[in-house]
């Protein structure tokens, strides 16, 4: 029997999705799951969108540009523009999913062997594009204890090797929820202009800030124009994850002849999802001013739940809605899988996704877990109320 390639064995599971068949076995056993473990908004999808495709007059569902509608990215230029980000429709590529734009960047800076640094606990298909592009990340840690700030750049730059060709950040962070400040992507500027790197930030999260807090993007720094990638993706900001529409921004040039030749590849982005994206783009400020309310009030609720559960410690989120949380278990992963096969509260279990999966250091993260903040209040209480049961009743 012929095998399959080694880069296919070395691919990560998702931590997110790999619980899924124990999930199956608990519906058919019929427990109710909160599902904290999946980052599915229950906001409704804009009307607009969902209007767009259902009243459209296309006789034939064509391909589109392989960059995209233009209609589209002079619509996504103008939300930048809005946002104070310095963008045309010459300087973005339309993508199926942010995932695709992830892929795009890193096929279009990296070869096989380089390298990229990024802060852990991060996104983790991150290691999964990673595996696909042959490309080594290189981890620097940020710490619970610390809320998960920025590591120190003297922590960045014992890691920067001949090899080293981006440094890639998640802002506003899945699964952290820490958003940086605009001191702190300054300085990861002034790192990668010092170095003549890549600074890609995955940007997907920006409207969803807290406390005041204001997300600052990294091409509102004049000094990255040569440098700087944005990933972006109508998944989270409009609850349309199932359209897969992202776009990747530059100001590079080369960058973004490169990018176009790996978009015409794969011909072009899906055409109805890029009208309902066009339709959502006119979303009025009042939905994302709800929306922002609503998942602070989750945020709040959930934090303060689950710092009354003795043993447990939590990073605070600033943006997102993910957080990370320490539990008193040694393995999260067994733990994960013993509340869905073998746990129930009065016929009810929870669905954690386990943190080490965000991690590329091995044995890091192991008593972690990340927790979605997308269900409604009460359902989150219960959550908590079931979560804390299970750490009582457990036994490793």
């Amino acid at each position: 029997m012929p095998n399959v390639s080694s880069k296919g064995i070395k691919m990560p599971e998702s931590p997110i999705r790999k619980l899924v068949p124990f999930a199956e076995k608990a519906y058919k056993a019929k427990k109710t799951v909160y599902h904290l473990n999946i980052g599915q908004p229950d906001i409704k999808s804009p009307k607009a969108a969902m209007d767009a495709v259902a009243t459209h007059s296309l006789e034939v569902l064509a391909y589109s540009r392989s960059e995209g509608s233009q209609e589209y990215r002079d619509k996504i230029a103008a939300y930048y523009q809005k946002n104070d980000i310095p963008v045309n429709s010459d300087e973005i590529i339309v993508t199926t999913g942010g995932s695709e734009a992830l892929l795009f960047a890193m096929g279009t800076i990296c070869d096989m062997g380089d390298e990229v640094i990024i802060p852990e606990p991060f996104y983790a298909n991150y290691n999964g594009f990673a595996t696909a592009s042959g490309v080594k990340i290189v981890p620097v840690n940020s710490k619970i204890e610390d809320n998960f700030a920025l590591p120190p750049i003297s922590e960045f730059e014992k890691l920067i090797t001949p090899n080293t060709k981006a440094i890639i950040i998640c802002n506003p962070g899945n699964p952290t929820g820490y958003l940086y400040s605009k001191e702190e992507i300054k300085t990861l500027a002034a790192i990668v202009k010092k170095h003549d790197l890549f600074l890609v930030a995955d940007e997907v999260y920006r409207e969803f800030t807290y406390d005041g807090l204001e997300h600052y993007s990294i091409l509102q720094e004049p000094s990255m124009a040569d440098h700087g990638i944005i990933i972006d993706s109508v998944s989270k900001r409009y609850s349309m994850c199932g359209a897969r529409i992202g776009c990747l921004v530059s100001k590079n040039k080369q960058v973004l002849s490169t990018a176009l030749k790996f978009a015409q590849a794969r011909l072009s982005p899906p055409t109805f999802a890029q009208i309902a994206s066009e339709a959502a783009l006119s979303t009025p400020q009042s939905y994302f001013d709800d929306v922002i309310v609503e998942y602070k009030d989750r945020r709040d609720t959930l934090i303060k739940c689950l710092k009354e559960i003795p043993g447990v410690q939590v990073g605070v989120p600033k943006g997102a809605f993910y957080c990370i949380v320490q539990l008193p278990i040694k393995n999260s992963d067994a733990f994960a899988q013993w509340l869905l096969e073998d746990f129930d509260l009065n016929g009810e279990t929870v669905m954690v996704a386990p943190a080490a999966g965000f991690y590329s250091t091995p044995g890091v993260g192991l008593n972690q877990v990340r927790i979605a903040y997308v269900l409604k209040k009460d359902s989150l209480v219960r959550a908590v109320e079931i979560l804390k049961a299970a750490l009582e009743q457990y036994t490793e």
